[in-house]
């Protein structure tokens, strides 16, 4: 028993460099259930973000460690909820994206400060009155609601139910967090019972502040040299030397080019808020290479195609994602039109850079 704090404190780092390793990134599994499945998958999303959000967790820990009474800990956890939820819901209905290493960075610094509070460092080191911890809270609150920004931003957002599904993410933080909350006071309330909680809550709390700096060391480290992991599409070792640049074709226009055997390299870009579809005229078991590259930016896709003559509105999905590179090719099941619809839900507009070899027909329409 008495190397219990030390091993749970190793138990609770390893968790938190798991949770480093994977806390930028979305599974192809998760993006595809938030594609099929509407906002009740946002409230999934975001109650387990919450939960597998150690920062969040441990800000939260550190917040009602020393409250003892019902009426502080309302006050504190709504003053701590109403401020990530304007920050969510503001930054990601305006689209407002920050570098998530260095807001997470910030965040594993929050976690730093509460429990460097709950220490009453202010007081014994730095000799001088600490701020108004409700207002502390609030304004924290707002730094971890741009953190659960980003997250949500990553999603395959509506441009037509945006809000809501900010709304249903947002519920699903909530219901993470109460849930998370109630395993928390029932673990301090028992524990404040017990002799050890003297003592060894000095030890918590400065293992708090271990943990957060350990987190923003993480996130710093991850800011300094994994910044564009995935840029490895659309590169110059990708591209044939002798392989021209050809404008995207203007929608609308319906303009084919003669099928050929071909390669083409082409810009398209896709507007801020907005949507675009690129299309190919392949005959029925025509071969299709591509690749294609948005610097980074995630966006939403659909690679699909569409029959010739089909008057059903039948059409065939082969892939779709939420990323900013893809590459592969196809064999055309049917002859028609097949290609990608992109959706781009950042303030910005994106260009997609597409590469393209394969028997085909070039058209937008």
């Amino acid at each position: 028993m008495k190397h219990y704090p030390i091993t749970l404190a190793g138990i609770i780092l390893y968790a938190l460099s798991i949770q480093f390793a994977s806390a930028h990134g979305m599974s192809e599994a998760e993006i595809q259930a938030i594609i099929e499945g509407g906002n009740l998958s946002y409230i999934k999303i975001g109650a387990l973000h919450m939960l597998n959000g150690f920062d969040h967790l441990l800000f939260v820990f550190g917040m009602i460690f020393f409250l003892r009474t019902f009426l502080d800990i309302v006050k504190y956890v709504t003053a701590f909820t109403l401020g990530h939820s304007v920050t969510l819901i503001f930054a990601t209905f305006n689209a407002i994206q920050l570098n998530y290493f260095i807001i997470d960075a910030v965040i594993g610094l929050s976690v730093c400060y509460i429990a460097f509070a709950n220490l009453d460092g202010f007081r014994k080191y730095l000799n001088i009155n600490p701020p108004n911890m409700m207002i502390m809270i609030f304004s924290l609150g707002l730094i971890h609601g741009l953190g659960l920004s980003t997250r949500l931003q990553e999603l395959p957002l509506s441009e037509d139910g945006l809000l809501l599904n900010i709304i249903s993410f947002n519920v699903g933080i909530e219901l993470g967090q109460i849930f998370a909350l109630i395993l928390m006071l029932l673990v301090i309330v028992v524990w404040r019972k017990t002799k050890s909680f003297a003592s060894l809550s000095i030890a918590s709390n400065y293992f708090l502040v271990i943990a957060g700096g350990f987190l923003f060391l993480m996130q710093m480290h991850g800011y300094a040299h994994l910044t564009n992991p995935n840029e490895i599409a659309v590169s110059s070792t990708n591209i044939p030397e002798n392989l021209e640049e050809n404008e995207a074709l203007p929608a609308n226009d319906n303009v084919v080019q003669e099928a050929e055997q071909r390669e083409d390299l082409i810009t398209i870009t896709v507007p801020a808020r907005g949507s675009i579809e690129y299309k190919f005229h392949l005959m029925e078991g025509a071969y299709f290479e591509y690749a294609w590259d948005t610097n980074g930016v995630a966006i939403f896709y659909d690679f699909h195609g569409e029959p010739d003559g089909d008057t059903t509105g039948y059409f065939e999905s082969f892939e779709k994602n939420m990323a900013s590179q893809a590459t592969g090719s196809l064999t055309a099941p049917f002859e028609g039109i097949h290609g990608w619809y992109w959706k781009n839900g950042t303030a910005s507009p994106v260009n997609v850079v597409l590469m393209a070899k394969g028997d085909y027909q070039l058209i937008n329409n």
